[in-house]
């Protein structure tokens, strides 16, 4: 196969990979539903029912419709051993709805249902990271205003004739039985009979962000003033530890256990300013240790699939953004934690006994406590932060480098100096859209670990599909007399027009790669701190990785053509084995592809290998295609030498 047919189709597979893993929006869980109707019915019951009396008929039998969904619905969730309990307690919560049971006694069955529910069937109960506040303001504004009113009261301009009427936001009474995840639920899923549509199509922090911006409409703010002086409290502290106790208590709760006039005072507090639970990195481990429960809990039911993304959500919601930091601190550590989240995800796979799990949920939280320490700011330096910048910038900047500076080598080589604008135009293309990567990813969007793995895998399986073919190519021309036969026969039509454009495409897809990733790093290395040192490591790194180019394009001139042709395509087969291993595993993190540990082989990023399977599994096959390549034109060379 011809090297321009070959790029050409290995760039269409890449786009159609790139298609078929694009982001879909997730099905509603059934025990979700479940739970909102739970909700809606400790909150709004007291609306139908006073002193043993239906205050108001179309209310009241709201209610028991609604309990009987809830009883119907429980009995078609996926059998496991709490269903049975789960059922009996619906038929509880109808029987005393039925009797017309003071509103108190309704909602404390219908929130102790809800949380046994959740217990048996998981579901994610907090955000990825701190709410965007103005997010939340600017999508209320395009998208709830005109309903629900600017202020929130329920007058927007369209609420004229709705049955029932928006709701009120600003009704305290109200919004005190009304957890933000409650809010989430009704965001995410809408409220059938009602003009409340899904919002299932916006992304998860968008839906947060106005989760927490309607929250907040009840809560005026010198209210937020008072809460920070309760926030103050060790006690306000111990009863809000975290981001998943913040969306799922309600105020009637923290009312409760701190006071009335604290209780609501903290709520306006830390519904504002979400952030002060804790630092980033805090909340990315305590949100990997929420979905490492979770899993547990799923687990143990014998709710498989749910344990699986459970386990998959732990690694790229709550470790994935921390490993650039814990990286540059201490990257053993890191390895340890990623080879333990990796096994854990495999014996849920195999469906291993639940001891074994537990097991290895305990190993895993165990690890993320030794991170956390290992992160905490008093532990942060300049030098940690100057070699972290340096290693990372250099690891990947020589990859790439090596590659586009092999690509230089030959085309000056095959002396077609006109043809070296296509590689210069890819590489600096590809610098220019990882600024405006790094731009949106500050600014504008929250890019998943999902997202990041997937874009890192597929760059990485392009990569070395394409250096599988170039250096099986320029082996070939290595021979004794090949690159002048190819010259005389070939060399247009290799070089045409769009060849030329692939070799762009190349060099903007392995460049970017690297860019994507650095970007990510170096993110989260400013944000812990010691500025001056990252930036101080990147203009380091840059000058090595300056001189290691001029070194290298300076001996590729004196190099015989055959000599090049044969250090080119060692170097390149190397890669290509290198990328194939970093490609499948992207792919593994991102939950594309099953994980079976190998610990045979140890964890070396530079070399691509990764103590898994199907890593080394690809890496044998890479290397097996290019030993018979190899293999295949020193047989030509052989018959073109007996002629």
């Amino acid at each position: 196969m011809k090297p321009a047919s070959f790029l050409r189709q290995a760039f269409l597979m890449v786009l159609l990979a790139f298609a078929a893993v694009s982001p879909a929006h997730a099905q509603t869980a059934p025990a979700q539903t479940i739970w909102r109707l739970l909700d809606y019915i400790a909150v709004d019951y007291s609306g139908a029912v006073a002193q043993g009396r239906v205050i108001n008929e179309a209310e009241y039998v709201e209610m028991v419709e609604f309990s009987a969904s809830v009883r119907q619905r429980l009995a078609q969730l996926p059998p496991t051993t709490a269903r049975a309990s789960l059922v009996s307690e619906a038929e509880t919560l109808q029987d005393i709805i039925a009797a017309k049971a003071p509103p108190l006694q309704v909602a404390i069955s219908a929130r102790a249902l809800g949380r046994d529910l959740l217990a048996a069937y998981p579901v994610p109960l907090a955000p990825p990271g701190a709410p965007d506040l103005a997010r939340g303001a600017a999508l209320y504004a395009e998208h709830c205003s005109s309903c629900h009113g600017a202020s929130g009261n329920g007058r927007g301009l369209e609420s004229a004739g709705m049955d029932p009427p928006p709701i009120d936001f600003t009704d305290r009474a109200r919004a005190r039985e009304r957890s933000v995840f409650a809010l989430y639920q009704v965001i995410e899923q809408g409220l059938e009979g009602t003009a409340m549509e899904s919002f299932a199509h916006l992304p998860v922090e968008d839906r947060w962000a106005l989760a927490f911006h309607v929250g907040r409409y009840a809560y005026p703010e010198q209210l937020a003033a008072r809460g920070q002086q309760v926030w103050a409290n060790p006690r306000a502290q111990a009863a809000v530890p975290d981001m998943r106790a913040l969306v799922s208590l309600t105020t009637a709760q923290l009312e409760q256990s701190l006071g009335s006039a604290e209780g609501t005072a903290l709520t306006a507090f830390l519904r504002g300013k979400p952030q002060v639970l804790g630092s980033g990195a805090e909340r990315s481990l305590g949100i990997a240790r929420d979905r490492l429960q979770e899993t547990l809990a799923a687990y143990e039911v014998g709710h498989f699939s749910s344990a699986e993304d459970l386990a998959l959500a732990a690694y790229l919601d709550g470790f994935e953004p921390v490993e650039p930091i814990l990286t540059a601190r201490n990257g053993a550590l890191m390895r340890s934690i990623e080879a333990a989240m990796a096994e854990l995800r495999s014996r849920i796979d195999d469906q291993q006994p639940v001891s074994n799990v537990r097991q290895q949920v305990d190993e895993v939280l165990r690890l993320l406590d030794d991170a956390e320490t290992e992160m905490a700011p008093e532990n942060a330096s300049s030098a940690s932060s100057f070699i972290g910048a340096f290693t990372v910038l250099l690891r990947e900047g020589l990859e790439a480098l090596l590659i586009v500076i092999a690509m230089m080598a030959f085309l000056r080589k095959a002396e077609r100096q006109d043809a070296m604008r296509y590689v210069h135009g890819g590489w600096i293309a590809a610098l220019l859209a990882g600024a405006a990567t790094w731009l949106a990813a500050t600014y504008l969007i929250s890019i998943s670990g999902a997202s990041r793995e997937l874009t890192e895998g597929f760059g990485s399986l392009f990569a070395a599909i394409v250096l599988l073919s170039v250096g099986i190519w320029m082996h070939g021309k290595a021979q004794a007399g090949a690159w002048q036969r190819y010259i005389a026969e070939r060399m247009s039509a290799a070089l045409s027009q769009r060849s030329l454009w692939f070799l762009f495409g190349l060099t903007f897809v392995v460049v970017y790669r690297e860019v994507f990733e650095t970007i990510l790093f170096y993110t989260a290395l400013w944000t812990d701190g010691n500025g001056g040192a990252v930036a101080g490591g990147a203009v380091a790194a840059t000058v090595l990785l300056a001189i290691i180019a001029v070194a290298m394009l300076r001996y590729s001139r004196q190099l015989p053509i055959s000599t090049f042709f044969t250090y080119s395509s060692i170097l390149i087969a190397i890669l290509a084995v290198v990328l194939a291993g970093k490609g499948i595993g992207g792919l593994q993190e991102g939950g594309i592809i099953d994980v079976t540990p190998f610990l045979a082989v140890p964890h070396v990023d530079m070399l691509g290998l990764i103590p898994t399977r199907e890593t080394v599994i690809a890496q044998i096959l890479t290397a097996a295609a290019l030993a018979a390549g190899f293999w295949l034109n020193w047989r030509a060379a052989q018959t073109a030498r007996a002629a």
